[in-house]
C-alpha cells in the first residue's frame, strides 16, 4: 500500500478433484479402498477439512480477476466454507466406490490441526463468490476421472 501496488491474495483449502496432488485424501483414500489397503485415519477420525472442488476454486479466481478494479490489498478465502469431518468423508468414497474401507485410527499427528475452514464471507460479499459442488458431487466425479486415468499415476 505504500506505493499504490494493488494486489490481491488467496488462500485455497483442501482443493480437490482430476488431476489433484496424489499426497492428499481423496486420492489416498480412493486408491487404498480400490487396492484393499488399510487407511490411517488420524485423531480417530476427529478432524474437519474444508474440501473445495477445483471448479469452485477456478470460480473464485475467475471472480476477484473480474471485480480486480474495485479490490485494493485483500486476501481471501476460497474454499467451500463448509467443513466435513474425516469419517464422514471417508463414509462418502465408500458409498460412490461400493467398498467399505479397512481403517486404522491413529492418534493426532504432532503439528496437525484438528479443523480447517474457510470463512468466504468476503469474497461471496466482494466477488459475488458462491460454491457450487458439494463434497457427495466432487468425490463422484473424482472417482470417474481416477477409475479412467488416475490409477496410472
Amino acid at each position: 500500500s505504500l506505493y499504490g501496488i494493488r494486489s490481491v491474495g488467496m488462500r485455497f483449502f483442501s482443493v480437490y478433484g482430476p488431476w489433484g496432488r496424489p499426497d492428499m485424501a481423496p486420492y489416498i483414500f480412493t486408491k487404498s479402498i480400490l487396492n484393499d489397503e488399510e487407511i490411517k485415519i488420524f485423531n480417530h477420525g476427529n478432524m474437519k477439512r474444508d474440501f473445495t472442488y477445483v471448479s469452485d476454486i477456478v470460480d473464485g479466481i475467475i471472480g476477484l480477476m473480474l471485480y480486480s478494479d474495485h479490490l485494493k490489498y485483500d486476501i481471501y478465502n476460497i474454499g467451500s466454507g463448509n467443513p466435513v469431518n474425516l469419517l464422514d468423508f471417508v463414509e462418502v468414497v465408500e458409498n460412490i466406490l461400493g467398498i467399505k474401507s479397512k481403517r486404522t485410527l491413529m492418534p493426532l499427528q504432532d503439528g496437525d490441526v484438528l479443523e480447517t475452514y474457510a470463512d468466504i464471507s468476503r469474497i461471496k460479499n466482494d466477488v459475488f463468490y458462491e460454491p457450487k459442488v458439494d463434497i457427495q458431487t466432487g468425490m463422484k466425479k473424482f472417482v470417474e476421472w481416477y477409475l479412467m486415468y488416475g490409477k496410472a499415476r
